[in-house]
């Protein structure tokens, strides 16, 4: 190649990068790559592992082939209800309902560049539970009218931050985070009241629903939570390379064809309905959005999209914690107990740091 075309084929005549630095950032993406390829693999088997575990293993356990004889829909003795009536719902939704969360957890703190813009921190579960707790002690409401309630309050809560954290054209990451805190705590006022005022049997459902449970999970809740997450899952999964594009900045983002407002209002909208569905089905299971994504950003490293190795770690905290809560203390405890364990103190170990660092929200 002659100076001239050398110079023709560069930007404003730069010298061309030396082939050894070409060949070392195209060996570093192809690893990237194949990290990322294996990591999505794994994540994807011990999902399927503790499914099967959990199918499998409890106060009774059954063998892989009268399991697999209960999927198919025959009736191996002992295991027809043991399997298909309790286990086998119970599991299926907590794998939709971790997939739900892992993948709404992580398309909030790609959009808002902040690992506090979870759904579970900036209120938007606590919208759901708050209807929910109004719906069945204030009104003795119960079923799916409580759900829908819930979905539909959740959502009404998240459009208020945003047009609160509107201002001058943009919703900005700080300010819907701030807001939605303070809506947070607005809302478990108003939890906290109505239990209060609630007469036993509708303390015991209120709480059966708010600290986050997938007892008594049935096939309908499975049904609704899947079909939310294939239309709105689908919804986030298309704009993915856009939320990436988005970590660079608004003003970046928008250089670079990106509609930065009408994709936040988008995946944001997308998020709350996958939250809200999740949490209609089996209570909010505390912090579990807020922890998949650093989690996935762990496995798989800071660059690339995190929104299915989330999906994949949602999945499998639901179920670790569910199993963990059924057998591992004496007692039956719901998920939402185990998920807060873990999560709390990584909420405080993350505002430390934050703190530290001089950073802020």
């Amino acid at each position: 190649m002659s100076v001239t075309s050398r110079t023709a084929a560069t930007p404003r005549g730069l010298a061309e990068p030396h082939p050894d630095v070409l060949a070392s950032v195209r060996t570093g993406r192809r690893t990237r790559r194949r990290r990322r390829r294996t990591a999505i693999a794994v994540l994807a088997l011990l999902v399927v592992a503790a499914y099967a575990g959990s199918l499998m293993l409890g106060s009774t356990v059954y063998p892989p082939s009268d399991v697999l004889a209960v999927i198919l829909g025959q009736e191996p003795p002992g295991a027809q209800f043991v399997v298909g009536r309790l286990r086998l719902p119970r599991a299926t939704l907590a794998v939709l309902v971790g997939l739900s969360f892992g993948l709404a957890g992580a398309t909030f703190q790609t959009l808002l560049r902040n690992p506090l813009a979870s759904p579970d921190i900036i209120g938007v579960t606590e919208g759901a539970s708050a209807a929910a707790a109004v719906a069945i002690v204030s009104f003795t409401l119960s079923g799916l009218l409580v759900s829908w309630l819930a979905v539909a309050a959740g959502i009404g809560v998240a459009l208020a931050i945003y047009l609160l954290a509107y201002r001058r054209g943009v919703a900005a990451g700080t300010r819907f985070i701030l807001i939605g805190i303070g809506v947070s705590l607005m809302m478990q006022s108003v939890i906290s009241w109505q239990l209060e005022r609630a007469r036993n049997f509708e303390l015991a459902e209120a709480m059966r629903w708010l600290t986050g449970s997938l007892n008594g999970a049935l096939w309908r809740d499975n049904l609704l939570v899947l079909a939310a997450l294939v239309v709105l899952g689908t919804a986030v999964l298309l704009q993915a390379r856009s939320l990436d594009t988005s970590q660079l900045g608004d003003d970046t983002a928008s250089a670079l064809g990106v509609r930065v407002e009408r994709l936040r209002l988008l995946t944001i909208v997308a998020a709350v309905g996958l939250v809200c569905f999740a949490t209609a089905a089996s209570g909010p299971i505390a912090f579990l959005a807020f922890l998949c994504g650093p989690i996935a950003a762990r496995i798989i490293g800071p660059r690339g999209s995190l929104l299915v190795p989330a999906a994949l770690v949602g999945a499998l905290l639901t179920l670790v914690a569910d199993f963990v809560g059924q057998h591992a203390f004496g007692t039956r405890m719901p998920v939402g107990v185990v998920t807060g364990i873990l999560g709390a103190p990584y909420l405080i170990y993350l505002i430390v740091r934050i703190n530290r660092v001089g950073g802020t929200l």
